[in-house]
């Protein structure tokens, strides 16, 4: 038992990898996520909402206010290091509420609409009482606010409501992530308990086969006859073909490794690639071996790995 100084520093220890633990259990996060933020200014409320789905690499959609598009780059560069990766969709939208600002009318274009329907309506026989300027007034590019100069102490209030929407969208991430690092545990923890029932069920199987092709054997042979050293060496030689104590022990490894990778941020694609090597070892020990208590499951172990495959899709 420690005692004195190194009990202490014992417990310091452990303390150190609880708190390296939970931060890490903290860094998965899914591609699936949702920020918002509202920053409420003298003449308009400006709306910022963040979305996002999987995908293989950053795919970015911005919808941003005309009052702020010259930042459009300033935000892009932002958006890409704070969200790695994912089809996102990311707007600002503008309401005022008190000036607008001016406003123009581009009269060409609302009397060429104003003829338009006119003509349309003349054809179908409903220009009597045709109310024109309601509808005109709604089309594309009639009304335009004039672009008013950006004020950088209003762009500064904006981009802090971009930054709490940022901090929204990473916090909804995490708490999928959250959920997917228990599934992930739980369907992990169930494919290596299938592994320790093959443990068991291996040594059976072995001596399974042994005794079937002795059986065999004897049918076609009289017992006194048969070499029994040739016949051990050539038992050994099949049953070293279906042996699969290294595909049990490499599974074994992927599954620690498994584990260990999901304690890491940004890891969707590593677990990827070591899902595949999970079931490349699955599939050799269900080709291998010609058992059919093993085999099953094989199968069941499968069907966790493929919910496992389905799930990291959405991890970042």
């Amino acid at each position: 038992m420690p005692t004195g100084r190194r009990a202490g520093h014992l417990q310091i220890f452990k303390l150190i990898n609880w708190f390296i633990d939970l931060v890490y259990f903290y860094a998965m996060k899914s591609m699936t996520g949702y920020g918002k933020a509202v920053c409420e200014l003298p003449q308009k409320k400006v709306t910022i909402e963040i979305r996002s789905l999987n995908s293989r690499q950053l795919d970015l959609g911005m919808r941003v206010h005309m009052s702020y598009r010259e930042k459009e780059a300033e935000l892009r560069s932002e958006l890409s290091r704070s969200i790695e990766r994912g089809k996102v969709d990311f707007s600002i939208y503008a309401e005022y509420t008190g000036d607008a600002g001016m406003v123009s009318l581009n009269t060409p274009l609302a009397l060429n609409y104003h003829n338009v329907l006119k003509t349309l309506a003349e054809k179908i026989g409903e220009e009597k009482n045709a109310e024109y300027l309601p509808i005109i007034v709604k089309m594309p590019d009639v009304l335009k606010q004039e672009k008013q100069e950006l004020d950088e102490s209003e762009w500064k209030l904006v981009q802090q409501s971009v930054q709490d929407a940022i901090k929204a969208f990473n916090a909804f991430r995490e708490d999928e992530g959250k959920t997917l690092f228990k599934e992930f545990e739980q369907r992990i923890g169930i494919i290596l308990a299938k592994l320790a029932e093959i443990l068991t069920l291996d040594p059976q199987r072995v001596a399974g086969i042994r005794e079937r092709i002795g059986k065999n054997l004897e049918e076609f042979i009289a017992a006194e006859k048969i070499d029994r050293n040739r016949f051990e060496q050539e038992l050994i030689f099949y049953i070293e073909k279906l042996d699969i104590t290294e595909e049990k022990l490499r599974l074994q490894t992927h599954c620690d490794y498994f584990m260990k990778t999901m304690q890491e941020p940004s890891s969707g694609r590593k677990l990827g690639f070591i899902s595949q090597e999970i079931g490349r070892e699955i599939n050799t020990i269900g080709s291998k071996s010609n058992d059919a208590g093993i085999q099953r499951l094989v199968v069941e172990m499968k069907d966790e790995l493929e919910k496992i495959k389905e799930q990291l899709l959405n991890v970042l």
